[in-house]
């Protein structure tokens, strides 16, 4: 008969290493999981967030300071005095809002992939990921003052993953499922209608094949009875 020309769609994914590995993968649509997008914008928000958190008060503090300092200096006009204080003021906002939107950024991005890692791994989202995550997260931003900023990083992530986790928790009750469960939902919707058309199609190739036989076996069998 005539070869198949496509297979069984693959089973989906049984082991943690196996989810894992999908989630830094791209699908058909070469699209990323929906976890991995909300890293990214995640770490976007937060580099966003740290970089207001930290430039807005260098910047008031920094204008107020200039003015403070530039009192009887010569300027050319009140237009050029408040263009030097708001250049001041912007020196500050980019220096000190760079530093803390990195540092911001590094840290919701460690949190969100291990506990985001920690829910794939063991197909279930629970507030003790989120635990996990913040305590790996301060440690390793401490790590670097000893075995003291060790033990207060590790104790300060902890006290910050529990209440988000908690606060995600509330979030994925409000919408009736987790991005996990959603993803399991979707990938398994997937698979059977993969798996409905795979099966279908095999049984337009058996019929197929079937008459295919049929229609070479009828000349013999023509030939057969004239002789």
């Amino acid at each position: 008969g005539a070869p198949v020309a496509f297979g069984r769609p693959a089973p989906l994914p049984q082991t943690g290493w196996e989810r894992l590995r999908e989630l830094w993968r791209r699908d058909e649509r070469q699209q990323y999981p929906e976890e991995t997008l909300n890293i990214a914008k995640s770490a976007f928000t937060a580099g966003v967030v740290g970089w207001l958190y930290g430039g807005l008060p260098a910047f008031v503090s920094a204008r107020k300071a200039f003015i403070e300092r530039s009192h009887g200096e010569l300027f050319q006009n009140r237009a050029d005095a408040v263009q030097s204080a708001h250049r001041a003021g912007l020196r500050s906002f980019i220096r000190y809002g760079w530093r803390w939107s990195w540092r911001v950024t590094a840290f919701a991005t460690i949190f969100n992939v291990v506990s985001t890692g920690l829910s794939v791994y063991r197909d279930k989202t629970t507030i003790s990921n989120f635990a996990a995550a913040g305590a790996f997260t301060g440690a390793l931003f401490r790590m670097h003052l000893g075995l003291q900023g060790l033990v207060g990083g590790t104790v300060f992530g902890t006290v910050f993953g529990i209440p988000a986790g908690g606060l995600l928790m509330v979030m994925y009750g409000l919408a009736g499922e987790t991005f996990q469960e959603k993803r399991n939902r979707e990938r398994r919707e997937l698979y059977e209608q993969k798996l409905a058309e795979w099966q279908s199609r095999l049984s337009v190739t058996e019929v197929l094949d079937q008459a295919e036989s049929d229609t070479q076996g009828r000349p013999e069998i023509e030939r057969a009875r004239e002789l």
